[in-house]
C-alpha cells in the first residue's frame, strides 16, 4: 500500500461498529472542499499509543474509531454541496461503556476537530480553545489544563 492509498477497514487490527448509535443533532457548518475531501477519504492511522484516533471512509461516510479499543465513536456521512463537501448527518455511540458524549455541542467540535486536526494537520487552534471551554464548563474547573483535556480525547498527530 502506498503512502497515498486509501485506509480500509482491513487496514485496521480490529473495528467495532456503533453498538447504541445516537444521532448527532448538531453539526458543523463547514465545507470541506473537493480537495480536502479526497484527503479526508484517504483516513488517518493511530502510529503510537499518543494518537487517539484510527479513521477510514467507505463511499461517503467517515468512520471514526479508537485506536486502542477499535471502539467507532462517530460516523459521518458527507453530502455534495456548493464548494465541496459537509456533514449531512452523523451517529455518536451512546454505551456509557464504550464513550461518554457530554453534549450535541462537544459532538459537533469533536466532529470537526478530529477532522481538521488530526485527518487534515491543520492548527485549528479556535476549535481547540472551544473543546477545552467546553471541557472546563463540564467539570466545573476553571483552571483546566489545555493540554490535559486536548490530549485525553484529541491526542497527537503524526507527521504522515
Amino acid at each position: 500500500m502506498t503512502a497515498d492509498a486509501p485506509l480500509t477497514r482491513e487496514s485496521f487490527r480490529r473495528v467495532h461498529p456503533i453498538s447504541m448509535p445516537r444521532p448527532v443533532t448538531q453539526l458543523p457548518d463547514r465545507v470541506w472542499t473537493d480537495e480536502e475531501w479526497d484527503r479526508i477519504r484517504r483516513g488517518y492511522r493511530a502510529q503510537d499509543m499518543d494518537q487517539k484516533w484510527n479513521i477510514f471512509a467507505e463511499d461517503n461516510v467517515l468512520f471514526m474509531h479508537r485506536s486502542w479499543t477499535g471502539h467507532r465513536v462517530y460516523e459521518a456521512t458527507f453530502a455534495p454541496t456548493t464548494g465541496g463537501r459537509r456533514i449531512a448527518s452523523a451517529v455518536v455511540e451512546a454505551d456509557r461503556e464504550r464513550y461518554r458524549s457530554k453534549s450535541d455541542a462537544y459532538d459537533c467540535l469533536m466532529l470537526e476537530l478530529i477532522i481538521s486536526a488530526i485527518i487534515l494537520g491543520e492548527p485549528a487552534a479556535d476549535l481547540r480553545s472551544a473543546l477545552v471551554e467546553l471541557a472546563a464548563r463540564a467539570s466545573g474547573k476553571a483552571d483546566i489544563s489545555s493540554g490535559v483535556v486536548q490530549h485525553s480525547v484529541l491526542g497527537l498527530r503524526s507527521g504522515s
